[in-house]
């Protein structure tokens, strides 16, 4: 094998799985059994894809965007689910402080970039200012037109220092968002999802169609385009976009070998240990 070869196939390659279904392969019941088949698969590849960064300093921004219950928390917890949170961390920043405010807009991002060997994920981001700011008022029209000036601007800054970003719109329907929902609203468990920013956007509906419309128009640009995934079924939403994030970033399986154990280090005669009566359990009441 010639050295030209020999590179080449060691080259990392993107994910590319294939899945071929016959037609009736098809018409079955995507069930929860085949989703939680397939998402064992797509964890198992993302560890490959966490070692690769690490151990090759890359670092990579993945944007989740989209309506009000659209799904994206869940793929980024299927995403980070059996990853090292020290490689793999999510960026979910709440309203910005009095001081925040008076900063450059996209300073308090910026922060949170990743460093060599990191990959963040975040769980919306800058995109707030042509989104909920936009239409609830929270910027004025300055700060609205100024953002969509230098946003490609900033990204394409990012791209140059050697940032991989990715962004992702979650797209739901009215009718699914509106189940999700009533379904929040029927679980005490997850009540603390719906905000009354939540609510007032869902009033907005339009407004939030226009504003995502006119955002694409400035920044779906050819360095880091939208990627839009149909969020109307969680679990297909979760895959496809799993999929398609390791199809962006080329990687190679760098998984340790197996790992023996060694021996126990034997008890030491002169150590004694405390009554167990000394420490405090917590009760059992499993």
């Amino acid at each position: 094998m010639s050295k030209k070869t020999r590179k080449k196939k060691d080259e990392p390659k993107p994910f590319d799985k294939k899945v071929s279904k016959t037609k009736s392969e098809k018409n079955k019941e995507f069930t929860k059994k085949v989703y939680e088949k397939e998402l064992d698969k797509l964890q198992l590849e993302l560890a490959k894809l966490q070692g690769w960064i690490k151990e090759n300093g890359l670092k990579a921004v993945v944007i989740f965007e989209g309506r009000d219950a659209a799904g994206k928390g869940g793929v980024i917890k299927r995403i980070t689910e059996k990853l090292n949170p020290r490689v793999c961390r999510v960026v979910a920043l709440g309203t910005p402080t009095d001081k925040e405010k008076t900063q450059w807009y996209f300073q308090r991002y910026v922060s949170q970039l990743p460093a060599a060997g990191e990959m963040v994920l975040f769980d919306r981001s800058w995109y707030n200012r042509a989104g909920v700011e936009h239409v609830m008022g929270f910027c004025t029209e300055e700060e609205y037109n100024e953002f969509l000036r230098s946003c490609p601007e900033f990204e394409r800054m990012l791209i140059r220092s050697g940032i991989i970003l990715i962004k992702y719109w979650f797209s739901v329907s009215d009718e699914e968002q509106e189940k999700r929902f009533q379904d929040r609203i029927k679980d005490p468990t997850k009540r603390w999802k719906l905000s009354p920013m939540d609510l007032e956007a869902r009033s907005r509906w339009f407004d939030y169609s226009k504003a995502k419309d006119e955002m694409f128009k400035y920044t779906d640009i050819k360095q880091a385009p939208w990627y839009v995934v149909n969020a109307d079924n969680k679990m297909k939403a979760r895959l496809n976009c799993i999929h398609h994030l390791l199809s962006l970033i080329p990687y190679k399986d760098v998984t340790p070998e197996k790992i023996i154990l060694p021996e126990r280090q034997e008890e030491d005669e002169g150590y004694v240990r405390p009554p167990i009566t000394d420490q405090t359990f917590i009760p059992e009441i499993y």
